[in-house]
């Protein structure tokens, strides 16, 4: 369907990846996995025709459509949603005019037995052909159902686009996307701006209503759930394998160790032989053996044993001052802006040591009720902090913070004591600030970097109660792995706002729901509460 032939990148005189060749065929569901750095976006750009290679080809054929999702986008424009989402049926409309304005000009001309008037007539009908071969659509109904599985409310429909923030313009591209139903969707990063419910929607779509899909994420239970292929992209090459993420580390585990094999046992073979040249070389009998083994290690291809993240770092928060039993206390907590009622009648108690989540759609109150907690606004209700409380805070604008005339070893430098002073370089390389990016001055950092740098500096203060809203959106695999640990081995209290159910999993206890202008306790862990949520869902469907 869509081949990649011998793509080479080289930036600078260094090479990126180099010859590297795959078929993506129809209905296959690939995970493009990966180190950061290691190209996946490059190659994502190249297949989506934004990008150019050094060298090779990607080709498909001309009726062939290929949609993408970057993870940034520059949008302006003044259509409500609905209209920006409609413009998914521009080509399919223009097609219908197209065919009506050459309908138009057979009916007023007479001259029958011209080639002009022959080569319209054929230009009609094959338009024609590839106009009524498309499936027939309920326009509006099916923007109306696209829109609301991705979270928007109804009265959104009508709102400017330019009343929203990135990560809701990123979901208008999104919804114009799947609308489209191209033959091959490639999608950077999608579940970065998505709540829970929403990432549910996007993987039921994906797996039942899309045809080819290329995505990378580092979203783990998103990409188990729809792939069903991965292929790595690692040291300038790429490993393809018939299998979804969880599988492919096995697979992936197994070829690491027989490459290690192999190359220690070639290791081996080499090192035999140069005692043998160093032993016999200057022997006359022995002449014509030592020459030859000087030739055979100097062909020789050494083989090599792909590169891994070894780093076993882990992450300890400094001991948490004890606080008092109750961190925070709700009663009948609410938050209104103008006419608007965000929420309404919250009670809760957190205990010390409690791990919780904050779970909803975007726009139910989650954020807001942790400025809330923060004392960042007014509210209605009586929230109280217990004796002691020491808050530890991660937002999404906590990067702003940062003193921008220091470089990023001396932002963490600066509040690193105890122990882990002499492991800041293995830290700010699990966070991937490793090498030279330790010595980048913050200003030049991009959005995604400060966040991670902001993550790194919270886990070195000394607090008893952590905040941290949406904290993994802009750390890999390895990355978050770390940081849930740590989580788990602080012994304060936490509470998270998170729409990554692989992160939360194993990490939280009990979760709050936000939605119809309530918070709901659920005593159960993130699994536990997604299974109960899909049950009442299902009765619902009955009910109706």
């Amino acid at each position: 369907m869509l081949s990649v032939d011998a793509l080479t990148v080289e930036f600078g005189g260094q090479t990126l990846f180099s010859d590297i060749s795959f078929v993506i065929n129809e209905k296959d569901r690939i995970a493009l996995m990966g180190k950061n750095g290691a190209g996946k976006s490059t190659l994502l750009k190249i297949i989506a025709g934004v990008r150019e290679p050094s060298k090779g080809t990607v080709s498909y054929p001309k009726e062939l459509k290929v949609s993408y999702l970057p993870q940034h986008l520059l949008l302006e424009d003044n259509r409500t949603v609905f209209e920006e989402t409609s413009t998914a049926f521009s080509e399919i409309n223009e097609m219908g005019k197209q065919i009506e304005a050459l309908n138009e000009e057979l009916t007023v001309r007479t001259d029958y037995e011209s080639d002009s008037y022959m080569e319209l007539i054929e230009q009609v009908s094959a338009l024609s052909e590839q106009f009524y071969s498309i499936e027939e659509i309920n326009y509006d109904a099916d923007i109306e159902k696209t829109l609301i599985g991705l979270g928007f409310l109804r009265e959104d429909f009508t709102r400017k686009t330019s009343e929203f923030s990135g990560g809701w313009r990123m979901r208008i591209e999104l919804a114009k996307i799947l609308l489209q139903r191209p033959d091959v969707i490639l999608l950077d990063e999608p579940t970065n701006h998505l709540d829970i419910e929403s990432i549910q929607w996007l993987e039921d779509f994906l797996i039942n209503s899309a045809k080819a899909v290329v995505v990378i994420s580092h979203d783990r239970a998103f990409v188990d759930n729809i792939t069903t292929r991965t292929i790595e992209v690692t040291m300038g090459r790429i490993y393809d394998y018939k299998a979804k993420y969880s599988h492919y580390l096995e697979l992936r585990k197994e070829r690491r160790e027989q490459q290690q094999k192999q190359f220690d046992e070639q290791q081996k073979m080499i090192a035999d032989n140069m005692e043998f040249i160093d032993r016999f070389k200057g022997t006359y009998s022995k002449t014509l053996q030592v020459q030859s083994r000087v030739k055979m290690i100097e062909k020789l291809q050494i083989l090599e044993v792909d590169e891994e993240d070894t780093s076993s770092l882990r992450l300890k928060f400094p001991p948490s001052p004890r606080s008092g039993n109750y961190p925070v206390t709700a009663e009948n907590v609410g938050k209104t802006y103008g006419e608007k009622r965000v929420f309404a009648n919250a009670n809760f108690m957190i205990e010390r040591g409690e791990k919780i989540a904050f779970v909803g759609k975007n726009g139910e109150g989650k954020s807001t009720l942790v400025k809330a907690i923060m004392k960042e606004i007014e509210h209605d209700g009586i929230l109280t902090l217990g004796h002691n409380v020491k808050i530890g805070y991660f937002a999404q604008n906590q990067a702003s913070m940062l003193d921008e005339n220091l470089t990023v070893f001396q932002t963490i430098d600066d509040v690193a004591v105890g122990d882990i002073r002499t492991k800041v370089k293995d830290l700010l390389g699990a966070f991937m600030f490793g090498g030279d990016n330790s010595f980048k001055k913050v200003k030049v950092l991009s959005g995604g970097e400060r966040q991670r740098l902001s993550m790194i500096k919270l886990l070195l203060e000394p607090v008893n109660l952590l905040i941290l809203d949406e904290p993994t959106n802009h750390l890999d695999m390895k990355t978050k792995d770390i940081l849930k640990q740590a989580l788990v081995d602080f012994d304060g209290t936490l509470i998270v706002v998170s729409h990554d159910r692989d992160f939360l999993d194993g990490l939280i206890t009990k979760v709050y729901e936000f939605g119809n202008k309530k918070v709901v306790e659920h005593l159960e862990d993130i699994y536990g509460f997604l299974a109960k949520k899909k049950m009442e869902s299902l009765r619902d469907i009955e009910r109706k």
